[in-house]
């Protein structure tokens, strides 16, 4: 049976960590892994994780399962967080794991419940989504989003495609900081968005991986909100990987909004395909979510850091495009000053990509988006000199 298998294509993020890893230069600046980095290159854990892990060891009882869609409790706790209030009566939720776990089964239940409905793709969007709906023999489409000449947003081209949509298809859509070009609608781009899948018929889908990694955590939700309010229906696939720190808990939810009238169907469908998938969602992850969500003390010193760590990564972009403006006599990297999030895609060919790995060290993805936060400093003025050198 095993020898019928067939080489599956390498993700290239997976492959770029490993050339990092083997590079023997002391050097060399790791700019393409998707997790935050302080300024000594550590990825911390936030001080309310270890605070409420210190309290859930003291009065934690059992490892027995929680039940197939997580505990009630995380799913209100985010569900308030992402949505604000007024929302409980519409929301089905499951715990999943992570923020992918949360993507893959909101793509089994748009399977289950409408399999010939078209899943509509931003260009450029994150590599996994078009990989799982690919493999789930799914149909997708593009609609234009990123300007390469400009790095901002083609938003004549968007919604001229957006226009196609038909009735039913599905338009993922992402809430915040956008991955991989950092480019960002504004509320008013979004209003007329919005606008046009309603008159389309359209369901939207939310994917908000890095929700308060922007703007701050209510302005990061903003669009989310919109969206929440405005359509009958809508999924939203939501990761804590970012920004609660706490990446390998593997800690995500999915969102299912309805009619009051179908939020049980929806609910027992969700458990079902956890069931199917991986039986019971991890809990650790969620319950020290909960727990900092839920007390007003850590939930404000989780709120300050994550402040921080937002202020810091807008503080680098700042500094790069500063650099980059001096390095290159040019400003043409202004734009990374206004991109949000952890990325933001330079505009490089993938030759100069090659060029930088090879000349300098510098590892960032061949479509050349850099994680901003793998930057410090020390290494900004190096980038902005390297980029410059390779004809940037």
């Amino acid at each position: 049976m095993l020898e019928s298998l067939k080489p599956q294509p390498q993700d290239k993020i997976l492959q770029l960590i490993a050339l990092y890893r083997d590079d023997p230069r002391a050097d060399k600046i790791d700019l393409g892994v998707g997790v935050y980095k302080d300024a000594t290159g550590l990825t911390p854990v936030m001080r309310a994780v270890k605070a409420a892990e210190r309290q859930l060891w003291e009065i934690e009882t059992t490892k027995t399962y929680t039940g197939l869609a997580g505990e009630p409790a995380f799913a209100a706790a985010m569900i308030a967080m992402i949505l604000g209030e007024g929302f409980e009566g519409r929301a089905a939720a499951v715990a999943t794991p992570g923020g992918t776990g949360a993507i893959r089964q909101a793509l089994e239940l748009i399977k289950l419940s409408a399999p010939g409905a078209k899943v509509w793709l931003s260009d450029p969007t994150w590599p996994n989504h078009p990989s799982i709906i690919k493999y789930l023999g799914m149909e997708s489409a593009e609609y234009r989003y990123f300007d390469a000449a400009t790095c901002g947003i083609d938003f004549a081209g968007l919604l001229e495609d957006l226009g196609r949509v038909s009735a039913g298809d599905v338009v993922l859509l992402h809430g915040c900081c956008h991955n991989p070009t950092g480019a960002n609608l504004d509320m008013g781009q979004w209003a007329q968005v919005v606008d046009l899948l309603l008159a389309r018929g359209a369901v939207p889908f939310v994917d908000l991986a890095y929700q308060g990694f922007g703007d701050g955590l209510q302005e990061d939700a903003a669009a989310t909100r919109l969206i929440a309010s405005s359509f009958p229906e809508v999924l939203i696939a939501a990761s804590c990987s970012k920004n609660f720190g706490i990446y390998r808990e593997r800690t995500g939810i999915l969102i299912a909004l309805a009619d009051p009238t179908r939020k049980a169907l929806v609910q027992g469908n969700l458990a079902f395909l956890n069931r199917q998938n991986y039986s019971f969602p991890p809990d650790h992850g969620a319950r020290l979510v909960t727990m900092i969500l839920a007390d007003p003390a850590l939930r404000a010193d989780w709120q300050a850091e994550l402040e921080e760590v937002r202020l810091n990564m807008l503080s680098l972009r700042q500094s790069l495009a500063h650099e980059l403006r001096r390095a290159t006599n040019s400003d043409r990297y202004d734009f990374v000053a206004h991109h949000r999030g952890m990325f933001s895609r330079l505009g490089l060919s993938e030759a100069q990509v090659m060029e930088l790995r090879d000349r300098f060290g510098v590892y960032m993805v061949g479509d050349s988006r850099i994680n901003i936060a793998g930057l410090n400093a020390r290494t900004v003025p190096i980038l902005a000199a390297a980029i410059a050198a390779v004809g940037g």
